[in-house]
């Protein structure tokens, strides 16, 4: 059996496929969802850095890809699985029944997958890189047991699919923390045997983190007061995803939208995690970056399409968020994609000078 990205399959989907298991060791019982076949057949892009879902009950997978169509994403999720998603880069919305979510660059939350219930779509013409940590429902079972009155809503209906609930959370920012926490479970400090440890203790760190109530100093708003959040913020996103040679100003946008500029400035960072010049800058760049892939455009003419006139401008911002200089970028195909926000000091000051628009620049 083919793997992707160089990973063996795990023992599960080796049964699933028919295939002998390794020398020495039993068959394990068939995994239904062959996680490796699934991302093959959706075009790739996915990588296995720990565990097996069928056979350790939790695996953690890095996913990157670029695609020209919207990508069924659900495919992936194993029935009764609960799976955390700390989404960099690209915009995923889930769906089940009245919940749905919004996944945008730089956020973080959990869903649970149940029996097929969840529809969940990669939208088409972005850079998706996103890593994911799923558990299954028995390895939930067995390390939260005595804690189920604590737990958040979307692990009691985990752990009690008859009951009602929730099966999707909020998103949330992506913290640096967090941030940080990906890239070390993408490049692990230890080798060898002893990563299998390091990443166990990781899963049960982020299950700590994430399956827990939150306390009262962190009560949130109604759910009609998040619904109207969340479809503001879709808005916003349509608009400067359609305007980005000339984008609105703050103050148009919370016009365009229905909501004062402060507040839309407010609800925008808290839902994407990203401010709305640091969401625009990304988009640009990541538009650029297909045009110039695509090889019929060059570097002036990708900086004048998504709205820069400043070709050093547009060559900074590029290179901080795409990883090289834009003329090398065709060259080196896609590059890792790591979006940064803008800090306090370079960043704000070169999104400042690149655009004369959305209230702070982009």
């Amino acid at each position: 059996m083919s793997s992707v990205n160089g990973k063996r399959p795990c023992l599960g989907e080796l049964a699933a496929a028919g295939a002998p298991p390794p020398a020495g060791l039993r068959p394990p019982p068939p995994c239904d969802y062959a996680e490796a076949a699934v991302w093959e057949a959706l075009g790739g892009g996915w990588q296995c850095l720990h565990g097996c879902f069928c056979q350790c009950g939790v695996s953690i997978e890095w996913h990157e890809f670029t695609c020209a169509e919207p990508r069924d994403w659900a495919r992936s999720f194993h029935p009764d699985s609960v799976e955390l998603c700390f989404n960099l880069s690209g915009h995923a919305r889930i769906s089940a029944g009245p919940d749905s979510a919004l996944f945008g660059p730089m956020t973080t939350g959990c869903y649970f997958a149940g029996q097929g219930a969840l529809a969940a779509w990669r939208l088409p013409g972005e850079r998706h890189e996103f890593l994911t940590v799923e558990f299954a429902r028995d390895f939930l079972e067995r390390h939260l047991q005595g804690c189920e009155l604590a737990l958040d809503a979307v692990l009691r209906r985990a752990l009690r699919p008859e009951s009602h609930g929730r099966s999707i959370s909020e998103v949330e920012r992506l913290t640096p923390a967090l941030r940080k926490a990906v890239e070390g479970m993408r490049q692990p400090p230890v080798s060898g045997a002893a990563q299998h440890l390091w990443y166990q203790g990781k899963a049960l760190e982020l299950m700590a983190q994430f399956f827990f109530q939150a306390g009262p100093a962190t009560a949130q708003a109604s759910p009609l007061q998040r619904l109207v959040a969340r479809d503001r913020v879709e808005r916003a996103i349509q608009i400067l995803s359609g305007r980005l040679a000339e984008p609105p100003s703050l103050e148009d946008l919370g016009r365009e939208v229905g909501c004062s500029p402060y507040h839309l400035s407010r609800t925008f960072s808290r839902e994407m995690g990203l401010t709305i010049p640091q969401y625009l800058r990304q988009i640009r760049m990541e538009r650029a970056a297909e045009m110039l892939k695509s090889g019929q455009f060059n570097v002036t003419e990708a900086a004048l399409e998504v709205g820069y006139s400043s070709l050093s401008h547009f060559s900074h911002a590029f290179r901080e968020t795409m990883g090289c200089c834009p003329g090398l970028y065709p060259l080196n195909g896609a590059p890792a994609f790591r979006p940064l926000p803008p800090t306090a000091a370079g960043g704000a000051q070169s999104a400042a000078k690149t655009s004369q628009r959305t209230g702070s620049k982009a």
